[in-house]
């Protein structure tokens, strides 16, 4: 018997996060939902382990904040030290209240640029690939669970308990 995929619709969100509570509940694995818009309680109910982007943008915001420490400490204090008010610079850290601003500012920057390359790259939205969503309306107003299984009766027969619109088996 070999495996066949079943893409449910669904027309409201609320019925979504209901039904992937019962479909998770029957032991049946959802391998994708395609949503127009973030779902409120749809990672939960699909227990979905949680996404270590987080972690990514901490460790690029500390990797630029350490480089524009490093920078402001080459420029301002080893590279070309300058005497403000006939005071030397010598040291980092009896300067560094006024480079807090340029120091933030980079790491936002830094931060939010690998970010758009590191979700870019994760979600594979990239120019020159074909997109694997399965139904165009789903960028408009309509939910669609994909489910692989052998079994396509008894899976068809609960996304119809659960609510759903349409169900195609591919």
């Amino acid at each position: 018997m070999s495996t066949k995929a079943i893409h449910a619709i669904y027309d409201d969100d609320q019925v979504l996060v209901s039904a992937a509570k019962k479909i998770h509940a029957a032991g049946i694995h959802v391998k994708e939902v395609f949503t127009p818009f973030p779902v409120h309680g749809l990672p939960e109910a699909l227990h979905v382990p949680r996404t270590r982007l987080a972690i990514c943008s901490f460790i690029y915001g500390t990797t630029a904040c350490s480089l524009a420490c490093l920078a402001i400490w080459y420029f301002m204090i080893s590279d070309w030290p300058m005497d403000v008010g006939g005071k030397p610079n010598r040291t980092l850290y009896h300067n560094i209240p006024a480079f807090i601003p340029p120091i933030f500012e980079f790491t936002v920057f830094c931060s939010a640029h690998l970010m758009f390359w590191t979700l870019l790259f994760r979600s594979w939205i990239l120019p020159g690939v074909t997109p694997k969503n399965p139904d165009p309306r789903t960028t408009d107003d309509k939910f669609l669970v994909w489910i692989e299984t052998n079994d396509t009766d008894k899976v068809s027969r609960l996304l119809k308990e659960t609510g759903a619109s349409e169900i195609k088996i591919v």
